[in-house]
């Protein structure tokens, strides 16, 4: 089965659909990504959708008739799956470490980062669709120290965790992507040279030149 291409369902632009493709893009998975399954399009939110995810969250991993949810465990999932190089440690030390820092990612730098500041931006919720400034100013101080929190991590490393780009990067570098291209982040990020160029390194990576682009509904 690790031979038959993986669908990913979800939008490209969301940032768990881009760490899902940069894992497929690292180990040379044969994917598909998009909204449509069986060039059917599914209704996000709708029945289909909450057939395939009981929270109707994305993305979700069709791989045969297999159905994952869970960008962590779809990552994990991929790397164990698929030959080529692996994402994940060599002992189980260096697997705890990495599986540690996915967790905190998904959970805590994406609630941060995307969840309370960038969607503000992006899906604007105050009256008329107007940006609501006090949310955006509220969120600022959790953006500050996430990114202390990653430079402090990131040290002198070339990578996140371990010598080499893991599932850890591969969570990271969409919502890291998208926060450092933000002009009105320019304040916040400029206190961390460190993790400016790590997410440099990271778009200069193969992988990252089908992921990590610019669209429009971004």
């Amino acid at each position: 089965m690790s031979n038959e291409p993986v669908h990913i369902f979800g939008p490209q632009f969301s940032t768990f659909v881009r760490s899902v493709q940069l894992c497929c893009e690292e180990k040379g998975i044969p994917y598909t990504v998009g909204t449509r399954i069986d060039g059917e399009r599914v209704e996000f939110h709708g029945p289909e959708h909450q057939a395939l995810h009981p929270f109707g969250k994305v993305p979700v991993l069709l791989h045969g008739e297999r159905r994952l949810i869970e960008t962590p465990t779809i990552c994990r999932y991929l790397d164990d799956s698929f030959p080529g190089v692996s994402l994940q440690g060599d002992d189980a030390w260096q697997r705890a470490q990495v599986d540690q820092w996915t967790a905190v990612l998904a959970l805590y730098v994406d609630d941060a980062l995307i969840r309370r500041y960038l969607l503000e931006f992006v899906f604007p919720k105050g009256e008329g669709g107007s940006i609501r400034k006090d949310k955006v100013e509220a969120a600022q101080p959790q953006v500050e120290k996430m990114l202390g929190l990653l430079e402090a991590q990131l040290g002198d490393r070339e990578h996140l965790v371990l010598d080499r780009f893991t599932l850890a990067d591969a969570i990271a570098a969409p919502m890291l992507d998208y926060l450092f291209k933000h002009p009105p982040a320019s304040a916040l990020v400029a206190g961390a040279p460190r993790l400016a160029a790590y997410v440099e390194r990271l778009r200069q990576r193969p992988a990252s030149a089908t992921v990590l682009v610019d669209i429009q509904s971004a």
